[in-house]
C-alpha cells in the first residue's frame, strides 16, 4: 500500500514538473512589442474618437475657449438633424450606388484582361502592362478639365453614370496589375487538370483560378470601393444637382465662409466611415482565408 502511494506521489510530482517546464516565461521583448502594438493602435484610433466626440458637441462647446475634448452636453440629436435636414441620407445613397457600381464595372473589365495577359504571350504584352502601370501616375486633378469636356461631349454631366465611368477608369489599371500578378502565380497544371475533367476555359477560371486568387480579388474590391467612396474632385466638377452629389461633396458644405457647423461636419464624417468599416468586417475573413488557403496539405 505504501509503495503504491509513493508511486502515485512520484508520478504526480513528475506531471507537475512537466507542466511547469511547458510554461514558457513571458519575455520582456514580447511584453514590449505588445505594449508598442497597443500604443500604435491607440494613436490610430484617437482621431476617430475625437471626431466622434466633436460630432456630439453643441455650438457653445465648439466656440468655448479654452475648449475641451469631451462635450459638456451630449447632443445626440446632431445625427438626427444632419440626417433629416441636410440631404446626407440622399448623398450616402448616391455614394453607395457609385462605389458599388464602379467596383462591379472595374472587376468585370479587370478579370478577363488580367487573366488573358497572365495566360497568353503576345506581341506588345510587356508594353501593355507597362502602360497600365504608367496610367497610375496621372492624378484625376490633373485631368479634371479634360474629363469635364469629355462628359459634356457625351452629354453625361450631372449624372451618376459619369461618376461610375470615371471611377472605374481610374481604378481599372491597379486592378488589372494586381490580378495579373495573382493569376501568373497560379500553376497552369491546375487548369490543365480541369480541362482533362471536361471543364472549359470559363469553367476552369470560375472553379479553379478565381477561388485560389481570392486574395487578389478581395484586394481589388477593397481598393476600388474605397477609392470610389473617397473621390471628391471629379464629383465636385461634374455634378450640380443636390440629389446627385455624393457624400464627399456634401460634407464640406457645412463649413463655408459664412457658416461653420462643425458638429454636422464631424457627424457626417462618422456616418461616412460606417460603410467602409462594414465592408472590412464582412470581407476580412475571406481575405485571411484566401491568404492561408493551401498553406497546409
Amino acid at each position: 500500500m505504501s509503495e503504491r502511494t509513493t508511486a502515485t506521489a512520484s508520478s504526480g510530482e513528475q506531471a507537475g514538473r512537466a507542466r511547469r517546464a511547458g510554461r514558457r516565461p513571458v519575455r520582456l521583448r514580447t511584453v514590449l512589442l505588445t505594449a508598442v502594438g497597443w500604443l500604435v493602435g491607440l494613436l490610430f484610433v484617437l482621431p476617430y474618437l475625437q471626431m466622434f466626440l466633436t460630432s456630439l458637441k453643441t455650438p457653445s462647446d465648439l466656440t468655448r475657449s479654452p475648449g475641451s475634448y469631451v462635450p459638456s452636453h451630449w447632443q445626440w440629436s446632431n445625427y438626427a438633424d444632419v440626417w433629416k435636414g441636410t440631404g446626407v441620407g440622399q448623398a450616402l445613397a448616391v455614394s453607395l450606388e457609385v462605389a458599388v457600381a464602379s467596383t462591379l464595372v472595374t472587376l468585370l473589365c479587370a478579370l478577363p484582361a488580367a487573366y488573358y495577359t497572365a495566360r497568353n504571350r503576345f506581341r506588345g504584352r510587356g508594353a501593355f502592362l507597362l502602360l497600365v502601370l504608367v496610367t497610375q501616375m496621372f492624378a484625376p486633378t490633373a485631368l479634371v478639365i479634360g474629363i469635364y469636356r469629355e462628359m459634356v461631349a457625351l452629354n453625361l454631366t450631372d449624372t451618376l453614370l459619369a461618376l461610375i465611368l470615371v471611377n472605374a477608369a481610374f481604378n481599372l489599371p491597379f486592378c488589372v496589375w494586381i490580378l495579373h500578378g495573382y493569376f501568373s502565380s497560379i500553376p497552369r497544371e491546375l487548369e490543365e487538370a480541369a480541362f482533362l475533367d471536361g471543364a472549359g476555359r470559363m469553367a476552369a477560371l470560375a472553379r479553379v483560378t478565381l477561388p485560389i486568387s481570392m486574395p487578389g480579388v478581395v484586394t481589388a474590391i477593397v481598393y476600388t470601393f474605397i477609392a470610389a467612396w473617397n473621390e471628391f474632385i471629379v464629383a465636385l466638377t461634374v455634378t450640380v444637382s443636390p440629389d446627385r452629389k455624393p457624400l464627399t461633396v456634401v460634407a464640406p458644405s457645412f463649413v463655408t465662409q459664412y457658416q461653420a457647423h462643425w458638429q454636422f461636419l464631424f457627424a457626417t464624417s462618422v456616418i461616412a466611415i460606417v460603410p467602409v468599416v462594414i465592408l472590412f468586417v464582412f470581407i476580412e475573413r475571406y481575405l485571411v482565408g484566401g491568404l492561408t488557403a493551401g498553406s497546409v496539405k
